[in-house]
């Protein structure tokens, strides 16, 4: 029987949780701020994101998710970023390429999950960054028997607004505005850390109107370079 020739694992339905979420900036103007949430009982500041509903597309969760844990209405932010998915009807093989105003997820994070008891009883997985079941703090013994994958889009506020009661009964998150560095030093896990800061390179590197004038200065080709080996510099997206 022949077998793949790259590590393969098989998870059941049971066994993998599907989950989105996105770094949602206030504007893409300098100087970029992020919006994070603290978690007013375990007193941990995350990033929006949760649970993919049954029928509902990937982009879909993470702006969903992302309203409803900060209550600010926002939108896919696009970015001129490297991905993998082809254009619809391409016939061409798997390839890292450059693409302006995408809207594919930019990160993933594929993370082990633990056991928990599922409604009917049985062994199902799930779980957060923290080992906790969907946010909720409700600890989970480590079985490590499945994954959760958390794809990672770019968001931007639509609106000033702070829209009230947008959480769910078991959620309890404060959100706020943070400047880059300081959005850094508050975030719990360096994950998010990571996730936050590529991010901000990718909206950098799309936006001009992101970078400052040093982040600018840094972006143009100098006498020397290639201009194609400079950063991604598009022209900005209409602004909704």
């Amino acid at each position: 029987m022949a077998q793949s020739k790259l590590p393969t694992e098989l998870f059941p339905s049971s066994n993998f949780l599907i989950c989105s979420g996105s770094i949602l900036f206030a504007s893409t103007r300098a100087p970029l701020q992020v919006c994070l949430l603290r978690h007013t009982e375990r007193h941990e500041w995350l990033l929006p994101k949760g649970r993919k509903d049954r029928g509902e597309c990937v982009p879909a969760t993470a702006i969903r998710e992302t309203f409803e844990e900060t209550g600010y209405p926002c939108r896919l932010l696009p970015l001129d970023m490297i991905t993998r998915a082809p254009a619809a009807t391409a016939q061409t093989k798997d390839a890292p390429e450059t693409v302006n105003a995408c809207e594919e997820p930019f990160m993933l994070t594929l993370r082990r999950t633990t056991s928990s008891r599922s409604r009917t009883g049985t062994s199902t997985a799930s779980g957060n960054s923290n080992g906790n079941v969907n946010g909720t703090g409700s600890s989970e013994e480590d079985a490590g028997n499945g994954v959760k994958l958390i794809w990672w889009y770019a968001s931007v506020r639509t609106g000033a607004d702070k829209v009230d009661a947008t959480q769910t009964a078991v959620e309890s998150f404060e959100s706020a505005f943070f400047g880059i560095d300081e959005a850094l030093r508050r975030a719990t896990f360096q994950t998010d850390r990571d996730v936050i800061a590529r991010a901000v390179e990718l909206v950098r590197a799309t936006y001009p109107e992101a970078r400052g004038e040093q982040e600018h200065a840094l972006a143009e080709p100098g006498p020397e370079q290639n201009p194609s080996e400079a950063r991604l510099g598009a022209v900005p997206l209409p602004r909704s």
